[in-house]
């Protein structure tokens, strides 16, 4: 078991640690690559989960309502422990609520579960940036305009890809493979960028950052394992809903927070320390799924 669980992990610490040598070495600036995997790599990726003829919605709605509850549970129980710490709650709540489903999610469910468990994992990380650029957006600044969610280019490829899984049609296989192939890109890409982003780590704040780190996989897994026997998911889903619940904090908190002016050296304390604590806890979740 040991073994397995080390084989899943080790491949996704080792593209994040290239990115980390990399980038004390040549300190590049990774904003064009993150730019264009998030507007060409990360869509195609998703458009060619939900088009192809595996994917079936109906088997994946309460997936969906499960990642919601664990993203929603963890923000309501993640408030009053803000107070009792004597933190600002717009400051620890959102790492606490959206979580790496990108960076360490996609990859980590294909590697535990195969090429077969991509479209699930992919419905998982669009309720999770759904909500994270709505609802986390809000939290941070009411006066924010949310209606920008809809011209995303993963919420767009997401609905196309949608669109024609539910028609029936069947695109063109070439083309087919073509998104598919750009899509594969964007995963290595992903845990690179983390890699790089992670030598820019702060630990002056190192206390709310272990506790963010302990807190965050602790009470997505409770909710998660809470959820999966609620609706009644399947074996695989359950696993993966338990995974989604222990993944770290996003990279994306720690941007919004500059953005809006949020603590940002906090934040990016929690995230920071939350990847590299990832490494436990990703194990534990692995070795109570398989």
């Amino acid at each position: 078991m040991l073994l397995r669980v080390v084989s899943i992990i080790f491949p996704l610490f080792a593209i994040v640690m290239a990115g980390w040598v990399y980038g004390r070495v040549k300190r590049p600036d990774m904003s064009f690559a993150n730019e264009i995997n998030m507007d060409v790599f990360v869509p195609a990726l998703v458009f060619a989960a939900l088009a192809g003829k595996s994917f079936d919605l109906a088997s994946h709605q309460y997936l969906a309502l499960g990642a919601l509850l664990v993203v929603l549970g963890s923000g309501l129980l993640a408030w009053p422990l803000a107070r009792l710490m004597g933190v600002e709650a717009k400051t620890f709540v959102p790492p606490m609520m959206f979580n790496n489903s990108g960076n360490m999610g996609l990859p980590l469910a294909v590697l535990a579960f195969g090429e077969a468990a991509l479209p699930a994992a992919v419905v998982l990380f669009l309720v999770e940036n759904l909500l994270h650029f709505s609802l986390g957006i809000y939290i941070l600044d009411h006066r924010a305009r949310l209606s920008n969610v809809w011209r995303m280019p993963v919420v767009l490829a997401a609905l196309a890809g949608l669109g024609l899984s539910m028609s029936g049609m069947a695109l063109w296989p070439p083309l087919l493979t073509a998104i598919r192939m750009l899509g594969e890109t964007c995963i290595p890409l992903l845990l690179f960028s983390l890699g790089v982003r992670l030598t820019d780590a702060s630990f002056h704040t190192w206390r709310i950052g272990v506790a963010g780190a302990v807190i965050r996989p602790l009470l997505g897994m409770a909710i998660a394992w809470a959820a999966a026997r609620m609706l009644a998911l399947d074996a695989q889903q359950s696993g993966m809903l338990l995974i989604f619940g222990a993944l770290p904090p996003a990279v994306l908190n720690y941007v919004f927070a500059e953005r809006y002016r949020q603590e940002p050296e906090k934040v990016a304390s929690i995230v920071m320390i939350g990847n590299i604590a990832s490494l436990l806890f990703m194990s534990l979740a692995l070795a109570i799924v398989l």
